[in-house]
């Protein structure tokens, strides 16, 4: 739980957190309209070492980074989901310079090529997914060396 508290004082700006802190532990956006899917993911990604916080459409990611004094590293973006999808979150993040720096894995059980491949997306993760394969894509993309799994 600390940690989450840690994520929401981080977003509302205060100057107390750790500086070292938010250098060792990117910072991922979680996009998904699934409540369980998104914060398992979130969970997943704390346990390895990132710092994580969810929204639940497109419309509420775009409000987060707008108003986030910290960006994140990476985005994980589920396709399918209500007020702003996928989709259309690429679209616009087309036309944002800063949105367009930051690397997007798109996440989704719908097709992702074609005529249904998002818009410049660096990488796809078909649902279900392995959550190791989360992880280590995780740590790839956002340029840590190394990812150990954790032990069960």
């Amino acid at each position: 739980m600390r940690l989450r508290r840690t994520i929401t004082i981080e977003l509302l700006g205060a100057n107390n957190v750790d500086e070292q802190e938010k250098t060792e532990r990117p910072l991922v956006l979680v996009i998904d309209d699934d409540e369980g899917i998104r914060e398992g993911i979130v969970d997943l990604l704390e346990e390895a070492g990132f710092a994580a916080v969810g929204s639940c459409n497109g419309l509420d990611a775009l409000n987060f980074l707008a108003e986030s004094p910290r960006k994140p590293s990476l985005i994980l973006l589920d396709l399918m989901m209500p007020i702003l999808d996928g989709w259309t979150f690429c679209k616009v993040r087309q036309g944002v310079a800063m949105l367009m720096q930051i690397p997007v894995v798109a996440i989704s059980a719908a097709p992702m090529n074609g005529r249904h491949e998002p818009l410049r997306v660096d990488a796809t993760l078909a649902k279900p997914f392995d959550p190791d394969a989360l992880a280590w894509l995780a740590t790839r993309m956002t340029g840590r060396k190394s990812w150990v799994p954790p032990r069960h």
